[in-house]
């Protein structure tokens, strides 16, 4: 296939030139191989593409129709050199991410800014989900990138540790309950909870980690949005089940306090996922070395 659409460039040229010799000075080749592509192609087409004469070369009718196929062909296979140059060059392209509202707010815009301030010509795409959502996304080809978190190592990816997050509960500071207690598990389940709604993956890993101790959570109040757990907890709804390394400032400030655990509850890693096979483009595999730079 690349040896006759060399040909074809060769007879389109031709054809552009009406000339032989000119053609030959154009694309750096002898007269000879000029005409030996020309008769190639005849023969394999089984039609005379020219006629000659004295003043060089003209399109037969057959030439003329194979002529207006060859053109636009030709062109568009140049514009695709170009679009894929561009890629490359990240002129152009795009980039489809799957995270979550929280990790995309709190974890990821930085890397976004950095990316588009560096390729403003690389449209990204946002897809927002739980962990277990953009997961099947990644693994159906929907996003080039997912960021989740994650308990366990997923076969099916390579995976990329980008930070470790920790669990809490937490009050607003003037809330009605003894923040120099201890807390044992079986005690926060019996308090007020504001949870995630139970499709959010750190909702299963609390219920998860309760049910290895017998109990059952049963909160007050389920939220879709993260954001909501502290505002929530804050103006003293209840005690809401909170990831540390998201509520970095409302920690700080005061709006909320920890309780204090007996048990300590398990770590969970914020990962990056991208296929196994290695496939990825060059816009997601520039945003992932950003990932990795420290």
């Amino acid at each position: 296939m690349q040896a006759k659409i060399e040909h074809y460039r060769v007879f389109k040229a031709v054809a552009d030139n009406g000339n032989i010799s000119s053609t030959a000075r154009e694309l750096y080749l002898s007269q000879s191989a000029i005409s030996q592509s020309i008769r190639t192609l005849e023969d394999s087409l089984g039609v005379r593409l020219f006629s000659r004469s004295p003043r060089g070369v003209s399109l037969t009718a057959d030439g003329n129709t194979l002529y207006e196929y060859v053109s636009g062909a030709l062109s568009l296979l140049e514009a695709g050199e170009v679009r894929l140059n561009e890629s490359r060059e990240l002129l152009r392209g795009e980039l489809t991410i799957g995270a979550s509202n929280t990790l995309t707010e709190c974890y990821l815009l930085k890397y976004l800014k950095q990316y588009h301030r560096l390729y403003p010509g690389v449209k990204v795409r946002i897809l927002n989900g739980t962990s277990k959502r953009v997961m099947n996304f990644l693994n159906n080809g929907t996003v080039d990138i997912a960021f989740a978190t994650t308990n366990e190592k997923d076969e099916r990816f390579e995976s990329y540790l980008c930070f470790k997050t920790h669990t809490a509960f937490v009050a607003a500071a003037d809330y009605p309950i003894d923040f120099s207690k201890t807390y044992s598990l079986k005690e926060i389940s019996a308090l007020p909870l504001i949870l995630l709604e139970k499709e959010a993956g750190s909702r299963r890993f609390l219920e998860d980690c309760f049910l290895k101790k017998g109990l059952r959570l049963e909160p007050e109040i389920e939220l879709a949005s993260y954001e909501l757990l502290i505002s929530l907890a804050g103006i003293g709804l209840g005690i809401a089940g909170i990831t540390e390394e998201f509520s970095g400032d409302a920690l700080r400030t005061g709006t909320v306090k920890k309780l204090k655990l007996k048990a300590k509850l398990p770590e969970r890693a914020v990962s990056m996922l991208s296929p196994k096979s290695g496939s990825s483009g060059m816009a997601a595999r520039k945003f992932m070395e950003l990932i990795r730079t420290p």
